[in-house]
């Protein structure tokens, strides 16, 4: 199976950037003579990583092999995978068109909805729910594990105030003037009411959090949000903190789900 970095010069970023790539593009005969995953096109899986890391820090490995996908995994630094405010910030358009046109040049790959998929963990969750909503002609399904889906809490900041994991400026920064933000774009309940407006399909959702997770509550909040909605969608609460165990299970469990024709 390859594993490679690709590095790019990024319009949206204003500097070089890179990704990784998993494909599993040699796979021996005799793992995938018997596999109906193998009888179709690979499809991709767009994996997003969590606030302070990077495309190093989470890459399954055999999964790809069982069900043919590659995985692309962007840094998207600390950015919330959101169009920043300023110059050279624009996560959200690196993800969702720059670097999905790179790919589709480059690899042949994510040329549908239905061969690809986006998927993320706490931050990383936020950004696979949102990409998919901002960019339902793109990403098929979503997959948001522990998401951090604090637009409500984003949105009661004022000048000054933060919380533990970053100050004021930081989420203006990320998610533009706070006291507007929930009717913003940046809300992935504004993105949802939108498409519901237009008529155009929303993505298959899949969410996941921990019982004893920090997230807990918001995550119960967008469950709550899309029952309201009537948006069809899968969510699972289970014994679990904010880390890799709780991730690495859902991984596991969502993976076949979403890769099973």
């Amino acid at each position: 199976m390859a594993d490679f970095t690709v590095r790019y010069m990024s319009d949206c970023l204003k500097r070089p950037n890179s990704f990784k790539v998993v494909m599993p593009n040699d796979v021996p005969e005799a793992f995938t003579a018997d596999n109906p995953s193998f009888r179709r096109p690979m499809k991709t899986l767009f994996l997003l990583h969590g606030y302070t890391g990077d495309a190093d820090n989470w890459v399954p490995q055999m999964l790809p092999m069982k069900y043919n996908f590659a995985i692309v995994i962007p840094n998207g630094e600390n950015g919330f995978w959101l169009d920043g405010i300023s110059t050279g910030h624009q996560y959200q358009t690196m993800l969702g068109v720059e670097l999905v046109n790179y790919v589709r040049k480059t690899f042949g790959l994510a040329k549908s909805p239905e061969d690809t998929y986006i998927m993320g963990l706490s931050m990383g969750g936020f950004g696979a729910l949102h990409t998919a909503l901002a960019y339902p002609e793109v990403f098929g399904k979503a997959a948001c594990l522990s998401s951090a889906l604090i637009v409500h809490e984003v949105a009661g900041m004022t000048e000054g105030s933060g919380n533990p994991t970053a100050n004021y400026e930081y989420y203006r920064e990320c998610f533009g003037e706070p006291s507007k933000v929930l009717e913003s774009d940046n809300n992935p309940e504004t993105l949802i009411k939108k498409l519901k407006a237009a008529g155009k399909a929303i993505p298959e959702i899949l969410m996941a959090c921990g019982t004893e997770d920090f997230l807990l509550e918001n995550n119960r909040q967008m469950h709550a949000f899309l029952e309201q909605e009537n948006v069809s969608h899968t969510y699972i609460e289970s014994p679990g903190i904010h880390d890799m165990k709780f991730w690495q299970e859902y991984v596991e469990k969502f993976v076949p789900v979403m890769f099973t024709d």
